[in-house]
């Protein structure tokens, strides 16, 4: 399973798939398209074996990464089975600091996000 992303009334707008909203705790996250900052395809960082401390959500190394993680100072949304289809979405003024989601395509959703971006990072 994975992320499906639309831009739609000024949102980034992230439905979680199938039994990943049970592993996530969360079904949908809207991001106002002000507050991203940036966005990368990084299967890098998915592949590593910290993500950081889980707050709430599912851990399974290797298998599954999906709910509420803590790392560098900052709270981490993953939805993440598949590390090569891997984006990060970096946000500012926002309850999460970074947005690490597997997507179908990691290319066409970088190029459906980077218009929007707001930030320097982007």
């Amino acid at each position: 399973m994975m992320v499906d992303l639309t831009v739609a009334e000024g949102k980034l707008v992230l439905n979680v798939r199938g039994a990943d909203k049970f592993w996530a705790l969360k079904s949908t996250l809207e991001i106002p398209l002000q507050h991203i900052a940036g966005v990368r395809a990084d299967p890098k960082i998915a592949h590593g074996w910290w993500h950081g401390l889980k707050l709430i959500g599912t851990d399974l190394p290797g298998v599954l990464w999906a709910g509420t993680f803590f790392q560098h100072g900052k709270r981490i949304f993953w939805d993440v089975h598949n590390p090569d289809n891997t984006i990060v979405i970096d946000l500012h003024d926002e309850r999460y600091g970074e947005l690490i989601v597997e997507v179908a395509d990691p290319a066409a959703a970088v190029q459906l996000i980077k218009p929007h971006c707001q930030g320097t990072s982007g």
